[in-house]
């Protein structure tokens, strides 16, 4: 793999263990898969032995973005009025629109991913967890080993997050019977994705993540043996956890589901939820002190009406905070770069009403990036220093929209937001988005693909 010197970027935004910082004017040499240098005129006389020079005056260079939640399936059901869900509980809608996801078929899972990876890409994703929950009989046991073909060939750093469900209907989840697993079924494929894709080396690009989709729609049983598994296979788990079903599980266990978890094992350093928008305060201490990390999803909040996620307390408490996407049902785009700008704005909206102030811009970018690469359990990624992964994406901030910001980088996401995709993303080392166009691949080829696979499913 070649190399990559990066010559007189206006800004490259650092972290080297403490914390943000804005290097200006500097190159940034990049060596195989990793960071080798960034500092002031890196090479005046010969270059390494295949690296590319590229000029990047004018460039913000920043660490690649580590999404932590997202169902990629679910571009295929986006944009739709006749699933809007302002006007109904989660639960509701789940009911809704369930029976609708039981008619995808492995086509489908493929070329949803490839559509949400891209999208992704082109907004300066570099690593991208995928809750993949989506059983439907119909589409059979091997949607995630397409995902990883699909992360493969966009050249994605991909987390893939094995889910499942196992209460029937019958029994008080919101599941169709096609789409249930037995809770045997969901393990023993889990072991089979980690035996096959899971590479605990540094600079992986395949991981694997224990994810049943929610305590309401799983048998306890479930998720014990999922903690057991991923404790045994050093693995991270995940699940959804706080997004309005915490009344349900009291009356069925006698305890909200912070308690429930805890109780059963699904908790700890290695455990991070989603969402986590209706919990006390009480239980966001409870799940600081056991390490439990939380991935927020700012967009669908919007579309919830109700709560909004308290960021400044999980940030006062200490708890670990990434970002995410969420599905795209739910949010409809795949961009978590808008994310991180939604996630400021939505927590300034509150901020009279909080009990602790909104943390800084620059917070927000450092959840998504080293927050999410910490939930993800990787230290090799999420910031650029030497040593680190060569996961970047460039802006080249010569534009009009850019005029009276450039004084700071480190807020210039969250506060006025990226409009536009990225003019470089480098993902492990090797650049697969440039000048509009994703390296090696035709994208109008892509899209005529995944058009036609979701116009074979009948809705």
């Amino acid at each position: 793999m070649a190399g990559y010197l990066l010559t007189n970027c206006a800004a490259v935004i650092a972290n080297d263990g403490e914390g943000l910082r804005v290097c200006r004017n500097v190159d940034l040499l990049t060596n195989g898969p990793s960071i080798e240098a960034i500092g002031e005129n890196l090479y005046k006389g010969e270059l390494p032995a295949g690296t590319v020079t590229q000029d990047a005056t004018g460039w913000f260079v920043y660490p690649g973005l580590v999404n932590t939640h997202h169902h990629f399936f679910q571009c295929f059901v986006r944009n739709r009025a006749d699933l809007d869900w302002t006007k109904l509980a989660v639960i509701e809608w789940l009911d809704l629109i369930y029976p609708i996801f039981s008619r995808l078929t492995e086509d489908c899972f493929y070329h949803a991913s490839v559509t949400a990876m891209a999208e992704m890409i082109k907004h300066g994703c570099t690593t991208a967890f995928d809750h993949q929950y989506c059983f439907p009989r119909r589409a059979g046991k091997k949607l995630i080993d397409r995902q990883f073909e699909a992360a493969d060939l966009l050249g994605m750093r991909f987390h893939a997050g094995r889910g499942g469900n196992t209460l029937p209907k019958s029994e008080g989840s919101t599941i169709p019977d096609p789409m249930l697993e037995t809770t045997d079924e969901f393990i023993a494929d889990c072991a089979r994705l980690i035996d096959t894709y899971h590479d605990k080396s540094p600079f992986s690009m395949r991981q694997v993540v224990v994810a049943p989709c929610q305590p309401v729609n799983c048998y306890k049983e479930t998720f014990v043996e999922a903690a057991a598994l991923a404790r045994d296979r050093s693995v991270q788990l995940h699940t959804h956890v706080g997004e309005g079903e915490s009344p349900v599980i009291e009356a069925r266990h006698g305890m909200r589901t912070v308690d429930y978890c805890a109780e059963i094992g699904f908790a700890g350093p290695d455990t991070f939820y989603a969402h986590c928008w209706e919990l006390t305060h009480d239980e966001l201490r409870m799940m600081a002190a056991t390490g439990t990390g939380v991935s927020h999803c700012p967009e669908p909040v919007y579309l919830v009406g109700a709560e909004i996620t308290d960021i400044p307390a999980m940030s006062a408490f200490g708890l670990r905070v990434g970002l995410g996407c969420d599905g795209a049902a739910s949010n409809d785009n795949s961009n978590l770069m808008h994310c991180l700008h939604s996630a400021y704005m939505l927590q300034c909206l509150t901020a009279s009403t909080r009990a602790h102030p909104v943390p800084p811009p620059v917070d927000f970018l450092g959840y998504a990036t080293t927050g999410g690469a910490a939930l993800l359990g990787r230290p090799d990624i999420g910031r650029l220093a030497p040593g680190m992964a060569a996961d970047l994406f460039a802006i080249d901030t010569r534009r009009m929209d850019y005029i009276g910001t450039r004084h700071d980088p480190l807020s210039l996401i969250a506060k006025v937001g990226i409009g536009m995709p990225t003019d470089m993303t480098m993902i492990n080392g090797r650049i697969v988005w440039a000048k509009g166009e994703f390296i090696g691949l035709d994208e109008m080829r892509l899209f005529a693909e995944a058009e036609a696979a979701l116009a074979a499913v009948e809705f």
